[in-house]
């Protein structure tokens, strides 16, 4: 058994870590309210904006649907993938990083596939074992609309230049404080409406000046808006898992420290018995 002295400095030290999980998650807490509020918020725009320029991209001819509609024969991907700058935050960056991985044995197996990586945790472990061609852990510095509008609009040249046939998003969508949903999400080409009625969606509408010239407006609005409401849904996953990891670690710290209160008590107790023992044969060698 370890001595008092040993106890008491392990007894100081787990409080003192206990003092600084209770702080970050305090401070994740707060973080997270107004992250959450924010995609939240969007969630319904940005739906209904993707399901509106689907439904018209139904009803187009294919050869006028746009160019960021088109689709070619995959031969090479660009693979989006959103992590944090920071640990601390559980499973938060391990599943993105296995869920690229899992995508590009099973998926692209026999395709060329680059990573552009938003996020420190992200970078630091796939560019070991892959192609990243570019890094912006910045964005999350400044995370606005008109920050990641730009990001979106490299990305969609990227497309229509032919660099890349295919570009998917991979990112955690945030459900609430202890679960986050990994998502593999294609960004481009733009995905048309599955099991759609075009002659339905056509009467529902009408359309000033055009539905060709109203698509060519909303479609690079659109992009913007899934990329930002993705780097919106992982920053409020970020600190919903580092919220629930920070709780879970103090808990522990909670239960450690107990433990060692409880072993230091019963050493001292019998320390204590010792001394008592030593003194009263001590008496009693005298006595005698």
């Amino acid at each position: 058994m370890a001595n008092l002295k040993e106890i008491r400095n392990r007894i100081t030290s787990i409080k003192s870590t206990m003092q600084i999980t209770s702080a970050m998650k305090m401070v994740s807490a707060a973080k997270l309210k107004k992250a959450q509020d924010a995609i939240t918020a969007m969630r319904p725009y940005s739906s209904k904006l993707t399901e509106l320029l689907q439904n018209l991209s139904a009803t187009l001819e294919s050869d006028a649907s746009g160019e960021y509609s088109k689709q070619r024969d995959v031969s090479k991907v660009l693979l989006v993938v959103i992590t944090s700058n920071r640990g601390l935050c559980g499973g938060f960056n391990s599943s993105i990083t296995k869920e690229v991985v899992k995508t590009i044995n099973e998926k692209y197996s026999n395709t060329s596939v680059d990573l552009f990586t938003i996020g420190k945790k992200g970078n630091d472990v796939l560019s070991k074992g892959y192609n990243v061609t570019a890094n912006r852990s910045d964005i999350y510095d400044d995370l606005t609309f008109s920050n990641v509008a730009s990001l979106a609009e490299n990305l969609m040249q990227l497309f229509v230049n032919g660099t890349y046939d295919k570009i998917e998003i991979v990112y955690n969508q945030f459900k609430n404080a202890a679960t986050q949903i990994t998502q593999v999400e294609q960004f481009l080409p733009i995905k048309p409406i599955e099991g759609g009625d075009a002659s339905a969606v056509n009467s529902d509408y009408i359309f000033e000046p055009s539905k060709e010239e109203i698509i060519e407006a909303l479609i690079p609005k659109s992009l913007k808006t899934q990329l930002y409401k993705a780097l919106r849904d992982s920053f409020a996953s970020e600190h919903g898992a580092r919220m629930t990891a920070m709780h879970k670690a103090t808990d522990n710290a909670k239960d450690l420290r107990d433990e060692l209160l409880l072993t230091y008590n019963k050493a001292r107790q019998a320390a204590i018995t010792n001394e008592i023992l030593e003194i009263v044969g001590g008496a009693e060698a005298l006595n005698n």
